[in-house]
């Protein structure tokens, strides 16, 4: 089976919120879909060696609580209570610690290092990627997609970016303001 996500790279947080477009349903919904988006997020989470239905739950639990923060948090206002405890519990799950250790070539690098079961490693890597979203202080430049037809989020590099990925939804706003132009006309 083939896996499309339509938007990724942008902050971790977004690209988890991501997971849940418009049009196709739940991305993550299931073990081969975590696993498929886990693969495109490569290096940006620590490598799960087999996702099961435990890291699908967390995966879901930290989603369902960084929607309604970020909402919030967008409009200047405080994230529902519930959200944050759930964030700080996945947080609180698997503590991160620094470790030393000397890398080829770069010398001594202090390794962030979590010691904890697959499921509560995965859920605090995504819960700390939220928590450095809702602290940033550019969350409130975070924009919904302008296509109709379209939920997903990014964070504009550009002030006048208006969707998701323009080739995708900007096309087709575009194809259809010149169709809606040009409807009555005839040659």
């Amino acid at each position: 089976m083939t896996f499309f996500f339509p938007l990724t790279g942008e902050p971790l947080a977004l690209d988890l919120l991501n997971t849940r477009p418009a049009d196709a349903g739940d991305l993550i919904a299931d073990r081969a879909g975590l696993a498929a988006w886990l693969a495109v997020e490569g290096d940006r989470l620590t490598r799960v060696a087999e996702v099961g239905e435990a890291e699908v739950a967390a995966a879901h639990a930290v989603r369902e609580a960084a929607g309604p923060a970020l909402e919030a948090v967008r409009r200047g206002e405080r994230p529902p209570a519930g959200a944050l405890e759930a964030l700080n519990a996945a947080l609180a799950a698997a503590p991160v610690r620094r470790e030393l250790c000397w890398s080829e070539p770069t010398g001594l690098v202090a390794a962030p290092h979590r010691e904890a079961a697959p499921a509560a490693r995965l859920a605090a890597e995504l819960a700390e990627a939220v928590v450095d979203l809702l602290t940033d202080a550019r969350v409130t430049s975070v924009r919904v997609c302008e296509a109709d037809d379209c939920v997903l989020l990014f964070l504009p590099a550009h002030p006048r970016r208006r969707w998701c990925v323009a080739s995708a939804c900007g096309n087709r706003a575009r194809v259809a303001r010149y169709y809606a132009r040009h409807k009555g006309e005839r040659p």
